[in-house]
């Protein structure tokens, strides 16, 4: 099978534009059609989607998910994306670029209902699924045509059309022969996209930025730019020698990356879509000295949780509870994946500041879009975060060692609310 029909689901053996069935051009026509078995689903737009199917009257209107004028984008519909509105873009910088959008809060609660309803029938097809977060996932439906009755393609064409269907939401989908190249696939037919990579991934890559790589940020993009390696071709076309020389084992990795190579398996044990740490005070607390206080503990226990685990947070959560039991959360995505206590306060510490006035009872600090920390790039120089990340993992081999009393932070000496 090279051609595909996503409407009505005939296959064929010629590459066509219209399907010789139905005439439709949702066709997909690819060489290896019927050999990629990793896929990487991705809804569109996906909390804008859900409140726009939910209030029909915003169908063309620009939408934006997020916080108050002091918060962030959480997700910008299509149409806001016209004029430059994207995720993490704060929401006064949003408005400015687009007067009239309509800025919803976030409904977490039916996001996750949703997101539930649409996996359901992805754990339907594989138990071999990876959630990235509420919206995206890797799947592997190696083995799975005898008894899904047919190949991977068609078991996901028959999956995006039942999820718009049930759900009145559209996904995105990219088959690829690995998790990398399945993931590039996925963004590039947005929406209700069905994009295979394979062979010719390479030539794909060549022109992109080096940011398109897993794990390549802001920061460590800027440093392979200065490096003279501006593109995902240029890494391709450097000696892997020099590479590692550069980078350690990493400079591997990004050699291998841009060549489209990716061993990384689905891995369902990884499907976690986030981690937090919470306190219940014995009195309510109002000012930022007590509630700081509370709050880097918890920022320690947290980033020690998730470097034995092995993993990093791109969004950071601060959560509060009111006297009267009203939760307040806010989210930040900073430019690098959180690991380290000194990273998680500066930013609970930062989304805490625009709240402070009401007594709170509680308060909690998570991290969300986990992923495997090697998929971040490591500490290559000495930058403040890197040695936050080095002092706090040896403080942990230490803890490990001597008694989770044997270091203690001088910021910890300042007291708690609890005995």
């Amino acid at each position: 099978m090279r051609t595909l029909c996503r409407d009505c689901l005939t296959p064929a053996e010629a590459a066509a534009e219209r399907c010789a069935a139905c005439g439709s051009r949702r066709v997909i026509s690819h060489p290896e059609l019927g050999t990629h078995a990793i896929a990487h689903l991705d809804c569109d737009a996906f909390y804008a989607a859900v409140e726009k199917r939910d209030r029909p009257e915003l169908r063309d209107r620009p939408v934006i998910v997020g916080g108050g004028t002091r918060g962030v984008v959480a997700t910008a519909c299509y149409v806001a994306r016209l004029y430059g509105v994207g995720s993490a873009m704060p929401t006064f910088k949003a408005l400015k670029a687009c007067p009239d959008a309509v800025v919803i809060r976030p409904d977490f609660a039916k996001y996750t209902a949703e997101s539930r309803r649409i996996f359901g029938m992805v754990h339907a097809l594989t138990p071999l699924v990876q959630t990235l977060s509420l919206d995206e996932a890797w799947l592997d439906l190696s083995g799975t045509a005898r008894l899904n009755g047919g190949p991977p393609a068609l078991q996901l064409a028959r999956l995006q059309g039942r999820i718009e269907a049930e759900s009145g939401l559209t996904v995105s989908i990219g088959l690829a022969p690995n998790r990398f190249l399945a993931k590039v696939a996925s963004e590039m037919d947005k929406p209700r996209g069905f994009t295979v990579l394979g062979s010719e991934a390479a030539g794909v890559l060549a022109p992109r930025p080096v940011t398109v790589l897993p794990g390549v940020g802001p920061v460590f993009g800027r440093t392979l730019r200065s490096d003279g390696f501006a593109t995902v071709g240029d890494l391709a076309a450097a000696e892997p020698r020099d590479l590692a020389q550069r980078y350690g084992d990493w400079g591997l990795r990004l050699y291998a990356l841009a060549h489209g190579r990716d061993a990384r398996p689905v891995d369902p044990i990884h499907d976690r879509r986030g981690m937090s740490a919470e306190t219940t005070f014995n009195q309510d607390l109002t000012t930022v000295e007590a509630l700081e206080a509370e709050l880097w503990p918890l920022c320690e226990k947290l980033a020690a949780k998730a470097r034995r685990d092995g993993v990093a947070g791109r969004s950071v959560v601060l959560k509060l509870r009111r006297t009267d039991f009203r939760i307040v959360t806010r989210r930040t995505t900073p430019p690098e994946p959180v690991q380290t206590a000194r990273g998680l306060f500066a930013e609970g510490r930062r989304l805490l500041k625009p709240e402070l006035g009401p007594p709170y009872r509680l308060i909690g600090i998570g991290l969300a879009e986990i992923e495997d920390a090697g998929d971040a790039a490591p500490a290559l120089f000495e930058t403040g975060a890197a040695r936050d990340l080095k002092t706090e993992t040896t403080v942990d081999a230490l803890r490990a060692r001597f008694g989770p009393g044997a270091v203690v932070a001088g910021r910890a000496l300042k007291g708690s609310t609890r005995p």
